[in-house]
């Protein structure tokens, strides 16, 4: 083979397995109901995704946002534009600062999840428990209103 032709397959494998690497995510949540029963699988880009939901009692739009660093799932930051019940923040645990949009901003927490995965009880369509990833969204009080579910954090490398 000539030096072109090696010139043009090194090319194409580093196009085109490049696309293949940057094709799909590297991370999903795996979402399980209380009987372990598969419900679905969520793709992470980047392994970043938040959780949007409104205040059961106030109704106040809340955002719990996660991160995937070195296969750990962690708690990155929070925005409560409220302390509602049960919100706000906590001595030693992330920086609270305003928020652009109003509100509370709770940033660099970087907690780690035990297990990878945690537990939620799904509110009712006005609570509106919705993952967002990139442009992807799955509002799981419309596929589980009052249910305990539970997101895994899962690899997708094999």
């Amino acid at each position: 083979m000539r030096q072109g032709s090696y010139l043009t397959l090194t090319l194409l494998l580093l196009i085109f397995g490049s696309a293949a690497v940057e094709a799909g995510p590297d991370y999903q949540l795996e979402i399980r109901d209380a009987s372990n029963q598969l419900i679905t699988h969520f793709p992470l880009q980047h392994g970043h995704w938040c959780l949007h939901w409104r205040h059961s009692v106030t109704g106040i739009a809340v955002e719990d946002c996660y991160r995937t660093e070195a296969g750990q799932m962690q708690l990155s930051h929070s925005w409560q534009p409220d302390f509602a019940a049960g919100l706000g923040h906590f001595e030693g645990r992330g920086t609270l600062v305003s928020h652009p949009q109003g509100g509370y901003l709770i940033e660099s927490i970087n907690e780690p999840v035990p297990g990878n995965g945690l537990w939620i009880r799904v509110g009712s369509e006005s609570v509106a428990h919705t993952l967002i990833s990139a442009d992807t969204h799955l509002n799981l009080s419309q596929l589980a209103a009052g249910q305990r579910l539970r997101l895994q954090l899962i690899s997708t490398k094999h």
